[in-house]
């Protein structure tokens, strides 16, 4: 799929002033349910266009209902709850068959500017001192060929590259900290509509799995049984998502058959962009 495929699909068409159709995009049957990201995505998307184009998205609370099947449209219902002088809210449920499989409030806001502080990036290794995910694809293949299917090693219009790969099938335990470098191949142009969609897309890209470092299960496990639960995002400034874009990942907390995982999204000069939450279920079946 080409970088253009990827946003045209994202970009969902707008069917009335309140309502728009969201496509998912042929993955050749790899996927048997819609990706969270792409929700998430075409939510914000939606909202986005029915707000003042001078606010920019700031929050977002998300709720995964259903699993969407990728054979069929999702409407996007926007319920315009306030515009106010300073900020906008709106509400956005996601439709299959007439039931809703997502639902999410967002706040929008007017740029200003105020107050600043940040956490500092970590120490990490940069994006040329890492394989991107197509060369591990291709040692993935050498080593576990059953896994890897013909859809996996197609280009991919996102470039991903992670400080950690773990077995899929004997996984070792590691500390609930990693991380990843991610960015788009191509210029997204300078909408900043266009950066933000995109970055509520990549920002479910290896995130409930952080959860499951420390226990030694990845999700080939066929007693595990994991699905996200809700997303949250919150966007600090304007960011480019066309550019090298670091997401330091960590889970602080496992319990209840659920994993709460953290996100922490900063520019390659080291600012803070973007903050993540999600919390996933983690089931293990006899």
């Amino acid at each position: 799929m080409e970088l253009h495929d990827l946003v045209q699909h994202l970009n969902v068409e707008q069917i009335d002033k309140y309502l728009f159709r969201g496509v998912t995009p042929d993955t050749d049957g790899w996927r048997k349910r819609v990706y969270g990201g792409q929700v998430l995505a075409q939510a914000i998307n939606s909202a986005l266009r029915t707000v003042e184009s001078d606010r920019r998205v700031h929050s977002l609370h998300a709720y995964f209902l259903r699993p969407g099947d990728p054979t069929l449209p999702i409407i996007y219902d926007v319920d315009p709850i306030r515009d106010g002088n300073s900020f906008t809210t709106r509400r956005v449920v996601a439709i299959q068959k007439g039931k809703a499989i997502f639902n999410s409030s967002m706040s929008f806001q007017v740029i200003e500017k105020g107050m600043e502080h940040q956490f500092d990036m970590p120490e990490i290794k940069g994006p040329d001192e890492l394989i991107s995910d197509e060369e591990y694809i291709i040692e993935l293949a050498k080593s576990h060929p059953k896994l890897v299917t013909p859809a996996m090693k197609k280009v991919q219009p996102i470039e991903i590259r992670r400080l950690l790969h773990i077995d899929p099938i004997s996984p070792d335990k590691y500390p609930p900290v990693t991380g990843l470098w991610m960015r788009s191949k191509e210029s997204l142009g300078d909408n900043p509509i266009t950066h933000q969609t995109m970055l509520a897309y990549l920002s479910d890209y290896y995130f409930m799995g952080t959860a499951l470092l420390p226990h030694g299960i990845s999700f080939y496990n066929r007693k595990f049984q994991g699905a996200s639960l809700d997303h949250v995002l919150y966007f600090h400034e304007q960011l480019r998502a066309d550019e090298w874009l670091y997401y330091h990942m960590d889970s602080p907390v496992a319990a209840g058959g659920r994993g709460l995982n953290r996100g922490s999204i900063y520019s390659k000069d080291g600012r803070l962009v973007a903050s993540s939450f999600q919390e996933g279920l983690m089931r293990l079946h006899p």
